[in-house]
């Protein structure tokens, strides 16, 4: 049956989606023009609230978790693992108060209605993955922009997507960067589950009724501690609510 209403259901959510992102982008252009960084940041909160709502088309059962274990004066740095592209609107909703950046490959920087616009004036990183200096050059950028203003960023140490739900290994090269150019900044482990079984089939059906749970776990304080460490140790902390280790 979940295969079923997939079926049925798919076309509408991704017609929902689709619409949202088309809508948006003049949105988000004249809000930035008219209204600057405060007032795109809000059309863009307002369209990940339409995105992460969508999802209740496909009969999603959506909980956001731990989030009142952040405070609201200390830049974040926010480790996920990484399962669709549904996880960036679930990152975006959950931290709106953060003013969420992203750790992103350039290429989404263009040619995606809302989503590259937002990437570009947002103030996130979009790294070249065949160029390590401007890679860093960039996570550099955005690790003293959120420092400043205490802002949050996300970054994905299994650098490509899960597509059955198992944590990769984590790479430390970018959260190492983002904790030197943002000293102040807390880690945080954060848990993404149900967007593998969502796309058990891939793209299309989506599977009808999943649940799907958005959790922050206690943050790190970094202190003097390697980068090497606590990037295994959010690993491990990830893969243990995800019953995985």
């Amino acid at each position: 049956m979940q295969i079923i209403l997939g079926y049925l259901l798919t076309p509408l959510y991704y017609l929902w989606f689709g619409l949202a992102l088309a809508l948006f982008h003049p949105i988000q252009v004249l809000s930035w023009h008219l209204g600057g960084y405060k007032a795109h940041k809000k059309s863009v909160g307002i369209l990940n609230y339409f995105l992460v709502k969508g999802l209740f088309l496909l009969g999603a059962r959506i909980r956001f978790k731990g989030f009142e274990l952040l405070p609201k004066d200390r830049p974040l740095v926010v480790v996920a693992n990484h399962q669709s592209i549904f996880d960036i609107q679930a990152f975006v909703y959950g931290f709106n108060a953060w003013h969420p950046k992203f750790v992103s490959k350039i290429e989404l920087g263009k040619g995606i209605p809302s989503i590259s616009y937002n990437l570009r004036r947002s103030g996130s990183a979009l790294i070249d993955r065949s160029k390590g200096s401007q890679a860093i050059r960039e996570i550099v950028r955005l690790g003293r922009y959120v420092e400043a203003h205490n802002y949050a960023v996300c970054i994905y140490p299994e650098g490509t997507r899960s597509r059955d739900g198992r944590v990769k290994p984590f790479q430390s090269a970018g959260v190492k960067s983002l904790l030197k150019a943002a000293p102040s900044a807390l880690l945080v482990p954060f848990v993404i589950e149900g967007h593998s079984d969502l796309m058990k089939k891939g793209y299309f059906p989506l599977l009808f009724g999943q649940k799907l749970t958005y959790r922050v776990l206690p943050p790190l304080e970094p202190g003097k501690r390697e980068a090497e460490e606590l990037v295994q140790e959010c690993e491990l902390k990830i893969k243990q609510a995800l019953g995985q280790a």
